[in-house]
């Protein structure tokens, strides 16, 4: 099957260049990418440009700001020059007299949103009214719906926000969200003593219960690269849940890391 990595990050003065990436993507199996903007930086042109450069291998979702009454004409620029979605808050809203304009552009352009929030962000009025008003647009949650910002890490007994992560769940009741899963570092605490071949144990069942919910082909793959190597790295990223997470059959799990994203970004088609 196709392996696609729907979150990774890439820029030359911040993270690491995109060759980075590519190894690793080389060295563990996997196809194509997602290049995500990190938050502050409204200047896609690196990430535009590694589109290019790597004709088939990246999509890439840009940021914009959205505090400015220019967002909307500034994204309408950038799908022109090739950005397949934009990256935003779930509670954002635009200056001026049409505040849902941002959200607005996005949908008139036919692109991708993806969201980066909190539990709270996302089972909010405002991500509501988004979802209610746009139907037609494809708004990806990134990161499980933030729960790994909760719990996880270097934290040794994770108490796990389950009421909250299923009122995130509920929102699969609009067919137009997607959830992103990522590597089990990120929401497992770091094993001690660490452990071969599997260091985690005790893993909470975030990704069933988000398969459940969503189903295998409105999830997507995505490691966080490359804060996940200060996780558990790239391949285990990719590994740990692939073969250690229970999914209902082989079908479901190519879903989960390739095929739903491929249906969603074009990658330079």
């Amino acid at each position: 099957m196709a392996v696609v990595d729907t979150h990774c990050h890439a820029s030359p003065y911040w993270f690491e260049p995109v060759e980075v990436l590519v190894n690793e993507m080389d060295q563990n199996g996997v196809d194509k990418a997602v290049l995500i903007q990190f938050r502050g930086v409204f200047d896609n042109t690196y990430m535009i440009d590694c589109v290019g450069r790597y004709p088939g291998r990246f999509s890439m979702v840009a940021i914009v700001d959205t505090e400015t009454d220019q967002a909307p004409q500034r994204l309408e620029e950038w799908v022109n020059r090739g950005a397949e979605g934009v990256r935003l808050g779930p509670a954002v809203r635009s200056p001026g007299e049409d505040a849902m304009a941002i959200w607005r552009k996005a949908a008139e352009l036919g692109i991708v949103v993806s969201s980066l929030g909190t539990l709270k962000e996302f089972v909010s009025p405002e991500f509501d009214e988004v979802l209610n008003e746009f139907p037609n647009l494809t708004v990806i949650i990134e990161h499980l719906g933030g729960v790994g910002a909760y719990f996880g890490g270097s934290q040794s007994a994770p108490q796990v926000p389950y009421d909250e992560y299923h009122k995130v769940l509920t929102l699969a009741r609009y067919s137009n969200t997607y959830m992103k899963i990522p590597g089990l570092g990120e929401f497992c605490p770091r094993p001690m003593p660490f452990r071969q071949p599997m260091p985690f144990a005790d893993i909470p069942p975030l990704i069933e219960q988000a398969v459940e919910a969503f189903g295998p082909q409105r999830l997507m793959w995505g490691s966080d690269f490359p804060p996940v190597a200060a996780r558990e790295g790239y391949g285990n990223a990719l590994r740990f849940p692939r073969d250690h997470v229970r999914f209902p059959s082989e079908e479901d799990k190519e879903w989960v890391f390739g095929k739903t994203a491929e249906g969603i970004f074009r990658f330079g088609k």
